[in-house]
Formats: structure tokens, sequence, C-alpha cells
């Protein structure tokens, strides 16, 4: 009973990682139920599809990766700080990847957005909503920032998030094809850029 019980949970973790590091089309039901532990009429006992599995797996890691980001901004002082730890939440992911296997996988929302553009529509508007969340997260320390007049406020807080989370993505995706984490240095001095930071 124990091992059914926890077979859904190896599923998704499983999956997580997985599509990480290989992609989606590449990566197939068996090679999850392997990974896993768990026998195929396991998988399709909790799961319709491999869309089904990811629109759930997406679900699952936004929920740990904001529960994580809203403690690192907690414990910072300021707007600019919050912001600054964000950042670092973030790209320090990809340092950690980086440090124990020796690859940057990129992030699982932009690899399987760059993925699946053309395909998998309600996968797609799964990452889309966990993009926006991570816009209105970010758009919400701009405005308090700009209220505070720590950064500039000649452009809406809105855009300048948006902006951000293309920045950010944009250079993950330059440090996992160089297979360089140096590059990620560069996140936060282009993010004081780009809000004027004061």
């Amino acid at each position: 009973m124990g091992r059914t019980s926890d077979a859904r949970e190896r599923i998704l973790d499983s999956s997580r990682r997985l599509m990480r590091t290989r992609g989606y089309t590449a990566l197939g039901v068996a090679e999850i139920c392997a990974d896993a532990g768990v026998k195929k009429g396991s998988f399709y006992h909790f799961f319709d599809s491999k869309q089904a599995l990811t629109i759930e797996a997406v679900g699952e890691q936004w929920a740990e990766e904001r529960g994580a980001l809203q403690a690192a901004v907690t414990d910072a002082d300021g707007p600019v700080d919050r912001l600054r730890a964000l950042v670092a939440r973030l790209v320090g992911t990809q340092r950690a990847d980086h440090g124990e296997s020796g690859a940057i996988h990129g992030c699982l929302y932009g690899n399987l957005a760059l993925e699946l553009s053309g395909q998998e529509p309600e996968v797609r508007r799964r990452l889309a909503e966990v993009f926006d969340d991570q816009v209105a997260m970010i758009a919400r320390l701009i405005a308090e920032a700009q209220e505070a007049e720590l950064v500039g406020r000649g452009t809406g807080a809105q855009a300048l998030a948006r902006s951000m989370v293309a920045q950010i993505e944009g250079t993950v995706l330059l440090a996992r094809v160089r297979n360089d984490p140096a590059l990620l240095d560069e996140v936060w001095p282009s993010a004081e850029r780009l809000l004027g930071v004061a």
C-alpha cells in the first residue's frame, strides 16, 4: 500500500527532472515509469496522458518555486533588495545544477515553451500562467521600488517585469547553450540598468 500511495509523486518527480534535462518530445512514458520505479499501468491510473502529466508537473514545480521565491524576498530589506534576492534565487538553481552535474539544464518552463511552441496548447496555456504569475510577482516589487523612488518611473511596472522575465530566461538560455554559469553574473547588473536603480 505504501508504494502505491507514493507512486504518483514519484512519477511527477521523475517527469519534472527528466523533462528539464531531456526535454518533452524525446521523453516517453516508459522512461518516466522506469525512472520512477513504477509500472506503466500505474502511470495511466494517475494520468490520462503525458500532456496531463506535464500540466501537473509544471504546476507542482511552480508551487515549489513560488514558495522558495516568496521566502527569498521575505528575508530581504526593501524592494530593490527583494528584487535582487528573487533574481539570485532564480539563477541560483542553474548554478546548483552546474555544480552538481557539470551542466546547466535551463528553466523547465522556458525549455518546454521553446520545445512546444507550435503544439500541446494545454501545456502552453499552463506555462503562460506560470510566466504571468512570475511577471505579477516581479511587477509588485518594481511598483514598490518605484513608489519609494528607488528605480526609474518612466516605464510601467508590468512592462519592466515582463522585460526582466525575458532577460532572465534569455540569459539562462545562453548560459545553457554555452554551459557557462559565468553568464548568469550578468543578470542582476542588466536588471539594474533596465530598472534604472538609483
